[in-house]
């Protein structure tokens, strides 16, 4: 499913439940100087994490004090973000001219510790001459394992002017552990300049045509079932901010389309990448 950007007035854009990626939540909420923002989330844990600008947090009395250090867009800086339990009441206060701040969520039935990221555990993998030169930041990640339920929650970069990432094709929307898991998967892509565009497809079964989504700055791609790789034009660069929520357990088993599949040994440092959604 793919949701244009629109003026979500700090309303869910993936709301609890959603009949696509019922394991997921996620909003961008928009703040200015002094500006508040208060929310809670039954049943779901989330993660707090400025697109940009600095915040203050508190997590049912539990402060997290200027949280955001990027101020132009997403590529000025280092990601961080707050994990708040599931149901905690979380309140964000802006302390910059402005901020844009992602709250990412998974579907979960126990109420762990609230906790900051302040560094990011970066990957980096491909290469330019396969177009898939990508750079992701965790923000909670593999380091965050023992600390957090079901939810994984990242940064992607494509590294210089176009490319391909999600390549090869994989898919997670089945629970058939050891070969795959139930990860439900929300996207939200920036383009640089900002009038970049790229295009997500959707491919439901191996070797059969599926669909494709026009995606520009601002758009949320829900992905509920199917091999999902995507791409950026020549000439700009993509970003897109990442949730998965895990049915059964937290580590993502990808299952790579069959097709493609030998090209994991052709890609250098894709197995690192692999590892690390965990």
């Amino acid at each position: 499913m793919h949701i244009l950007p629109y003026d979500n007035e700090n309303n869910p854009i993936v709301d609890a439940n959603n009949k696509t990626v019922p394991l997921n939540y996620f909003n961008i909420v928009k703040l200015k100087t002094g500006d508040a923002f208060e929310y809670q989330v039954p049943g779901y844990e989330t993660c707090i994490v400025p697109a940009t600008g600095t915040i203050n947090i508190n997590v049912e009395g539990i402060e997290f004090q200027r949280l955001g250090n990027r101020v132009e867009d997403v590529w000025d800086g280092e990601p961080e973000g707050v994990y708040v339990p599931v149901g905690a009441k979380a309140e964000m206060a802006c302390m910059s001219e402005n901020a844009e701040v992602f709250i990412a969520g998974a579907k979960y039935d126990k109420v762990l510790v609230p906790f900051d990221v302040r560094e990011s555990d970066l990957v980096q993998y491909g290469s330019d001459e396969t177009k898939t030169h990508r750079k992701i930041k965790h923000i909670l990640g593999q380091k965050q394992h023992d600390k957090v339920g079901r939810l994984l929650v990242s940064e992607l970069y494509t590294v210089g002017a176009g490319g391909w990432s999600g390549f090869p094709s994989h898919k997670h929307d089945t629970n058939r552990i050891p070969k795959e898991t139930r990860h439900d998967e929300t996207y939200n892509f920036r383009f640089k300049p900002n009038w970049g565009s790229g295009l997500q497809m959707l491919q439901r079964s191996d070797n059969e045509s599926g669909d494709a989504y026009h995606i520009v700055d601002g758009s949320t791609i829900c992905i509920d079932h199917g091999y999902h790789p995507c791409c950026v034009l020549p000439g700009y660069e993509m970003y897109y901010f990442t949730i998965l929520g895990g049915l059964s357990q937290r580590s993502l088993i990808q299952y790579f389309q069959p097709t493609h599949a030998y090209q994991v040994e052709t890609i250098p440092g894709i197995k690192d990448m692999i590892a690390k959604f965990k």
